[in-house]
C-alpha cells in the first residue's frame, strides 16, 4: 500500500506550504473572523457564568458582567461560604463581601481582597474571553513568521505574541486549525530579564467546545496545564445565565 504514505506526504506539504505563506498578522485577522464575524467584540456587553473546576479545592462559581463601551465591569465569586464582589466603572472600584458593602480592614486582608486585584481580574477575564480580539490591543507585538507544530496529537498554525514591557514580559503562542483558523490552545512563557523564555515557566491551555455569545464563538473549556510536566491544574467552564 503506498497510496497512504502518498497522502500522508500531500498532507503534510501542503500544510507546510500554508504555513510558510501566511504572515501573522493575516493569520490573526482570519482567526478574529472566525471567533468575532461581525466585529461585536469592540461593543460587547453581556454576562455569563466561569465555574472553575480544580482537583484539590471546591468549585469557585463565578459571575462576570463586562460592558465595554461603558467601561464597566463587575464580577460576584462564590466559593464554599465566602461569596465576593468587585464592581469596576471607570475608575471607580466597589467590594462587597458576604453581602457586606463596608467590610472590615480585617477580613479584606485576611482574603486579599483589594481594588488593585479587581483589577486584575477584570483585565484577567476580559483579556481571556476577548481573545483572540484582544490581539489588536496597542502594547502587542505580533510575530510576522508563522510556525506549525504539532501539538496534543493536532497540527496547527501558531501565532507568536509578545509585548512592550509597559504591557507584560511573558511570551505568548497561539495555535489555530489550519482550516478553520479556530483558535484551540494558547500557551505562554515567563522571560528573564534579557528576555529570553524561561523553558521550564508557564503554562499551556486546552479550548475544547464552543458557546456563542454576543455573536462571539467562545471557548466553552478551558483546561489549565503546566508547561514544565504536564501537571492538570483546573479547568474553567463557561455557561450562560
Amino acid at each position: 500500500m503506498k497510496v497512504l504514505p502518498y497522502l500522508l506526504f500531500a498532507l503534510l506539504i501542503n500544510f507546510s506550504s500554508n504555513s510558510q505563506n501566511i504572515k501573522g498578522r493575516e493569520l490573526l485577522q482570519k482567526a478574529i473572523q472566525y471567533h468575532d464575524p461581525n466585529n461585536n467584540w469592540i461593543t460587547f456587553s453581556g454576562t455569563f457564568h466561569v465555574t472553575m473546576e480544580t482537583p484539590k479545592n471546591t468549585n469557585r462559581y463565578s459571575t462576570i458582567n463586562i460592558d465595554l463601551p461603558n467601561e464597566y465591569f463587575y464580577l460576584k465569586a462564590r466559593r464554599d461560604t465566602l461569596t465576593t464582589e468587585y464592581t469596576i466603572h471607570k475608575d471607580k472600584c466597589s467590594i462587597i463581601l458576604n453581602g457586606k458593602a463596608t467590610p472590615s480592614d480585617t477580613l479584606l486582608k485576611k482574603h486579599s481582597i483589594t481594588c488593585k486585584r479587581g483589577q486584575l481580574l477584570k483585565n484577567y477575564y476580559t483579556y481571556l474571553y476577548g481573545l483572540p480580539m484582544k490581539l489588536k490591543d496597542p502594547g502587542t507585538i505580533i510575530n510576522d513568521t508563522v510556525t506549525q507544530k504539532h501539538f496534543n496529537g493536532k497540527d496547527y498554525l501558531v501565532l507568536q505574541i509578545s509585548y512592550d514591557k509597559s504591557v507584560g514580559n511573558d511570551v505568548w503562542y497561539f495555535y489555530f486549525d489550519p482550516k478553520t483558523y479556530a483558535m484551540e490552545v494558547y500557551q505562554f512563557y515567563k522571560t528573564d530579564k534579557n528576555g529570553s523564555i524561561k523553558e521550564q515557566s508557564g503554562e499551556y491551555i486546552l479550548l475544547t467546545e464552543e458557546m456563542v455569545i454576543n455573536g462571539i464563538k467562545m471557548p466553552k473549556n478551558r483546561a489549565w496545564y503546566y508547561n514544565k510536566d504536564n501537571n492538570y491544574l483546573g479547568t474553567d467552564i463557561l455557561s450562560m445565565p
